[in-house]
């Protein structure tokens, strides 16, 4: 499948993830596969193998594996899944894939006698549990997306998310979240149009009361940099009046991408999404 994007060029997709797939029974890593493809994004690593097992040799104990076992092991406690993911500080939809084998856990039976209040708290327990299982369902109707897909979510992403324009100032393609997946689908995005590693520039923003260190190098390791390739972390002065509601182990502030030299690709952006929206406009006449 090739889909023509920025600057003339074509992404022959399926090329490449047939190359991957080789390597990968070859028996080499993603590392091994990153550097013969030239392929810097884990994400984009990911939908290349996607369905092909690691080799043995390269099976070893990871942080998101112990997550993943806390996360069962809460969820065998009776624990939903908003409970867990406020406690391990990782996304619903991570914990819904790895415990969704588990059968519903039973639930500790409420210390009041009361009938209504167990009512009450039996119907709030079914609403949550539905909902989740609902989103849930959501997220597994999605799955892969073709590279034409992905290049239309990218373009809606930015131009809702992304620095726009203002009147007399310079057009720079700069993007700022506090969403790990929306960084990786933003950095995924600057794959798919061949937006080149070394025009990239990250830098961390984050209250200076926060856990500066340990925030670098969370999103060091979410866009596949070390921590020493990150501009200096922009710091917020605290308010000790003001009461905050992002602290904990799962605050990491927010992660700047910034495109060198990308004027011309702000302006295509701007283009792309004109041309989306026109065309909805056109489907509805």
């Amino acid at each position: 499948m090739h889909v023509a994007l920025s600057y003339g060029k074509y992404v022959e997709f399926e090329t490449l993830r047939e190359q991957a797939i080789a390597l990968r029974r070859a028996g080499l890593s993603l590392r091994q596969i990153r550097d013969e493809l030239q392929i810097r994004n884990k994400e984009t690593l990911q939908l290349l193998v996607e369905g092909e097992p690691p080799p043995e040799w390269t099976k070893r104990p990871r942080a998101k594996d112990d997550l993943r076992e806390k996360a069962r092991e809460l969820r065998q406690q009776g624990w939903t899944y908003n409970r867990i993911q406020a406690e391990l500080g990782c996304s619903k939809s991570s914990v819904s894939l790895w415990v969704r084998d588990l059968s519903s856990p039973e639930r500790p039976r409420p210390t009041d006698t009361s009938a209504a209040r167990r009512g009450a708290q039996r119907a709030v327990e079914n609403r949550t549990m539905a909902q989740e299982a609902l989103t849930a369902q959501a997220c597994a109707e999605i799955g892969p997306m073709t590279p034409r897909e992905f290049f239309l979510v990218g373009v809606g992403l930015y131009w809702s998310e992304g620095a726009k324009a203002k009147p007399g100032s310079n057009r720079r393609v700069i993007f700022v979240n506090s969403d790990p997946d929306m960084i990786r689908v933003f950095v995924s995005w600057l794959d798919l149009l061949g937006v080149e590693p070394e025009r990239r520039r990250f830098s961390v923003a984050i209250h200076e009361s926060a856990d500066v260190p340990a925030a670098e190098a969370f999103w060091a390791d979410q866009v596949g940099i070390e921590v020493d390739d990150l501009l200096k972390t922009s710091l917020k002065k605290h308010n000790p009046k003001t009461n905050r509601t992002n602290v904990g182990d799962t605050y990491h502030g927010c992660l700047r991408v910034a495109v060198l030299k990308s004027a011309d690709l702000h302006r295509r952006v701007e283009g792309w999404w004109k041309g989306i929206a026109a065309g909805t406009v056109t489907r509805l006449r």
